[in-house]
């Protein structure tokens, strides 16, 4: 039942699922989109390295004081940057891409009281904290 549901996803897309089981051993189970990062990194283009897709890391995000080209975390000893800091950016998508993750996003059952634009708000919002651009 698992195989067919998931059929139409590409494979080696993470689906998170909700596995109920009852004390009479019957189960259902709900399947959930994939995460909000894998559908970024996908639609960006940013290959997975090892079975791990990587993001910028510890890049300053969109609304940090230290700007688009700041490095790193604000109180860093200069030595080195935390993380993966000197990776900067690994990709963009355009807005369209953005409003497209919002309506796969929104057709889940726990965030269709949400609006589709605060949805896409999230969307962004992640996106700056793994580095990736969107771009008009």
């Amino acid at each position: 039942e698992f195989n067919a549901r998931t059929a139409n996803y590409v494979v080696g897309t993470p689906i998170p699922a909700r596995v109920t089981v009852r004390p009479d051993r019957t189960f259902s189970f709900e399947l959930r989109t994939p995460p909000t990062a894998q559908l970024l990194l996908a639609a960006a283009g940013v290959k997975a390295t090892k079975n791990k897709t990587r993001g910028a890391g510890n890049v300053a995000g969109p609304h940090s004081r230290l700007g688009v080209e700041g490095k790193g975390k604000a109180n860093f000893d200069k030595s080195a940057a935390p993380g993966n800091a000197g990776l900067g950016s690994v990709g963009e998508v355009s807005l369209k891409h953005v409003f497209e993750i919002a309506k796969i996003k929104h057709s889940e059952s726990r965030l269709s009281g949400m609006s589709l634009e605060g949805i896409a708000k999230s969307v962004v919002a992640q996106a700056g904290s793994i580095g990736v651009n969107v771009v008009k």
